[in-house]
């Protein structure tokens, strides 16, 4: 896996990722601590406010960057959007009202919802093997778990030796020392042309391209199973080990270490199997063993004894976290495979925006069926939805799923570019792509 990392130009934006990883997990911690210090009790309704602003601008803003960053440089766009990242995390600090915070933190994600899909839509161009982007997937997920197990580990040790408002700095310097490792690299130039139709037409073209792919809405479909998992582990892990088992906080930390131990476990295998096994297999497989577990947790949580309860839910949540690594890990080598050069970022925007969605119905489903009608109640809740994006996913990806899908165009002179380069002989030779010769999936 680690032999990607030899790709100066990967290795650089991957320690770039790594180090706004790390940032933004700092500024994570301070955000709660920041939201407390201006709301005092009412800190919760402020940091659910913001989640949903974030929610907001991920929607919003990732469909209409998708539709006109390849139209800029692509390094000068990443830097300044970690740029103007940087800038928030500096102005932060200083804010004492709680309108200030919102609109920083629509600022700050709106960024953020224009540097992740254009990132990720750059690797499969610097990457064009599809083993070496399966390991660059697999590492990727690496770091978002290694984050999440070391950032609150981190922000605590700082917090030991200076006030919580300097957390915003170590934000800024990883988003400033994430634009220097984009400058240090040379990226892929792409060949866009400009496309034709009105701002509304160019924004949703991705969403609409992505929902006439067969594989990327189950794509979609396994993504809101695996929403229903992890939207349960984040939104009710410190209330399940705090309120109803009575646990201190180191308990909460070893919680939710064990969903992303699972994760990291399975992001370690993924790569040796999705050399043997097709990706459908393995995500269908993957949010079926997620629906089962969140199935079996809420009949546990009803059936044992309040003691026995805090192992049954390690082994929980390290399932959970398996099987959601596993699910969502190779979505991104579906997208590789379901677009051309010129229409990756549109679609990786469009899964970016879509994908977001499945949250927004997964967290208030876990936070308010957890909090109306306690524990049991909210994992039954989640296993429905689970099951239902589970259900869906076996229904609308075909089995059988094969890049090159012959079809014919008989609106095309025999003489096209296309038919003479593509079309040899009469039999397509071409992945199949959405686009402007292929404005729909042909049917079988």
């Amino acid at each position: 896996m680690l032999d990607v990392l030899a790709n100066r130009t990967y290795r650089h934006l991957f320690f770039a990722q790594i180090i706004a990883l790390v940032g933004t997990g700092l500024a994570t911690v301070a955000l709660g601590l920041l939201a407390y210090d201006i709301a005092g009790a009412d800190a919760g309704a402020v940091l659910g406010t913001a989640m949903a602003i974030k929610m907001v601008a991920y929607i919003g803003i990732a469909p209409v960057v998708g539709a006109y960053a390849n139209r800029l440089p692509r390094k000068t766009f990443l830097v300044a959007m970690d740029l103007v990242r940087c800038a928030v995390a500096l102005v932060l600090p200083f804010v004492d009202q709680v309108w200030q915070v919102y609109l920083l933190i629509f600022i700050l994600q709106s960024a953020s919802a224009g540097f992740t899909p254009t990132f990720q839509a750059t690797i499969p161009d610097v990457l064009p093997e599809e083993k070496d982007y399966t390991n660059a997937l697999s590492l990727s997920r690496l770091a978002y778990d290694m984050e999440s197990l070391a950032s609150p580990v981190l922000a605590a040790a700082l917090l030991g030796i200076m006030n919580f408002h300097w957390l915003f700095s170590g934000t800024a310097i990883g988003f400033a020392a994430s634009a220097l490792l984009v400058l240090s690299v040379t990226l892929p130039s792409t060949t866009a042309k400009p496309q034709a139709g009105g701002v509304w037409d160019k924004t949703t073209r991705g969403a609409r391209q992505y929902l006439k792919t067969p594989r990327l809405r189950g794509l979609l479909a396994v993504t809101l199973a695996a929403a229903a998992a992890s939207a349960m582990v984040i939104v009710n892990t410190p209330v399940l080990v705090r309120g109803a088992l009575g646990l201190d906080q180191s308990a909460v930390a070893i919680t939710l270490a064990a969903f992303g131990g699972g994760s990291m476990i399975a992001a370690l295998l993924l790569p040796r199997l999705l050399d043997r096994i097709a990706d459908r297999r393995i995500m269908i497989s993957a949010a079926l063993f997620m629906t089962t577990t969140l199935a079996a947790l809420a009949a546990a949580w009803s059936l044992s004894d309040p003691s026995e309860r805090w192992p049954i839910i390690l082994a929980g949540w390290f399932a959970l976290g398996l099987s959601y690594a596993a699910s969502i890990t190779p979505g991104g080598r579906l997208l590789r495979r379901s677009s051309g050069s010129e229409g990756r970022p549109a679609l990786f925007a469009a899964q970016f925006a879509l994908s977001h969605i499945c949250w927004l119905i997964a967290y208030p489903l876990a936070g308010q069926v957890g909090a109306g009608w306690g524990m049991n109640s909210a994992l039954a809740a989640s296993a429905a939805l689970a099951v239902a994006g589970t259900l869906l996913a076996i229904l609308i990806w075909p089995s059988e799923d094969p890049e090159i899908v012959q079809h014919s165009h008989d609106d095309l002179p025999a003489d096209h570019p296309h038919m003479v380069e593509s079309h040899a002989n009469g039999e397509a030779t071409h992945a199949y792509v959405i686009d402007e010769l292929h404005p729909s999936w042909p049917e079988r």
